[in-house]
């Protein structure tokens, strides 16, 4: 089995760390932590007790994950990507964990460069947020967003490229269909 890599520079302090993660240069994991097998925590990157990161999730440079989120597998957060997790913070006063507001990133959603998520979202699976987004409020599944606030621009595979008006992708040739309880799209199956 591989062992977790953590460079001379990094700082892995989680013993909640699958095997074949990667933390690289002055990128820092706390305690507490739950990080899965096969990750890529790129340099500069935080990652904060009481966070969790599925299996083969990429977080790139300078990228912040506090305490509360949750990144399923196969998920890929961009450079500078922030999350949230106090909806009103003040330095004055000290909120307890329990009183956090918790974020879901789904399976295989992406976040590009720069994407701001504030707390209390849920991400759909396949989702992607274009660089510079801002995110206040729940994604569906396979949804493409952009701007500030994020709003829905249109509709992505699984394999990223844009699907058309008839929910096809141009790409894989993939064909989608919407989901029954109304949350985004799921892959039409044969």
């Amino acid at each position: 089995m591989t062992e977790v890599r953590v460079h001379p520079h990094g700082l892995c302090e989680s013993d909640q760390v699958g095997a074949g993660t990667r933390v690289w240069a002055f990128a820092h994991v706390l305690p507490g932590a739950k990080v899965g097998k096969d990750c890529n925590i790129c340099d500069g990157a935080f990652v904060e007790d009481g966070a969790v990161l599925g299996d083969n999730v990429t977080v790139k440079n300078s990228t912040l994950v506090f305490r509360g989120v949750t990144c399923e597998n196969d998920v890929f957060l961009g450079p500078n990507v922030v999350f949230t997790n106090d909806l009103r913070p003040r330095a004055h006063i000290k909120r307890g964990p329990d009183s956090l507001l918790l974020t879901k990133v789904r399976h295989g959603a992406t976040l590009g460069a720069g994407v701001v998520v504030v707390c209390g979202t849920e991400i759909g699976e396949h989702a992607f947020a274009a660089a510079g987004a801002v995110v206040t409020g729940d994604v569906p599944a396979h949804a493409f967003v952009a701007g500030n606030p994020a709003r829905q621009k249109g509709w992505v595979c699984e394999c990223g490229e844009p699907l058309d008006a008839s929910l096809t992708c141009a790409g894989c040739q993939s064909v989608y269909e919407h989901r029954d309880d109304g949350r985004g799209l799921r892959r039409r199956t044969a």
